[in-house]
């Protein structure tokens, strides 16, 4: 399976998800907002509690700089909803339990994991802009280190 990368300069596909307290988020709800919007694997790993948590430790200056940060998994609701109660993560989680927009981001497909090939989700960023245009598309991150190198990209350097 071949996924569709999206490019910087293309609208970023949209989405009305239900997030960690059952309730729907859209992409043009936030029209008029600069939006990082974030997919991980599942929630209450150790790779994806970093990137939550180091995304909830530079809270303060990602919004500073306007932006809002969404994180997207397959995760349900209530394990969204357990995973924010847990590290007192400040912005919203969006469940996606059919893939169908990380498949639209191109983030749902194959991947190596401990040197086989599986299915899954590529841990991936998007920053889109007031319009909702992709500024950036950032495939393959790490979840160690991933923020401060996308703090860096978005010239927020602590």
């Amino acid at each position: 399976m071949t996924n569709t990368r999206l490019e910087p300069g293309t609208p970023a596909p949209d989405f009305a998800l239900l997030n960690q307290d059952d309730k729907t988020v859209s992409l043009a709800d936030l029209r008029g907002q600069k939006v990082i919007l974030y997919f991980y694997p599942a929630a209450m790993t150790p790779g994806c509690t970093t990137q939550a948590c180091d995304f909830r430790d530079s809270i303060a200056s990602l919004q500073g700089a306007g932006y809002t940060v969404v994180g997207v998994s397959r995760d349900e609701p209530a394990k969204l909803r357990e995973f924010r109660e847990r590290d007192g993560l400040p912005f919203d989680l969006l469940s996606d339990p059919d893939h169908a927009v990380h498949a639209a981001y191109g983030v749902w497909g194959e991947k190596m994991n401990y040197g086989k090939v599986v299915e899954g989700v590529i841990r991936s960023t998007f920053v889109l802009d007031e319009q909702g245009i992709i500024e950036h598309a950032q495939y393959n991150v790490k979840a160690t280190g991933h923020v401060a190198r996308l703090r860096k990209t978005l010239g927020l350097d602590a």
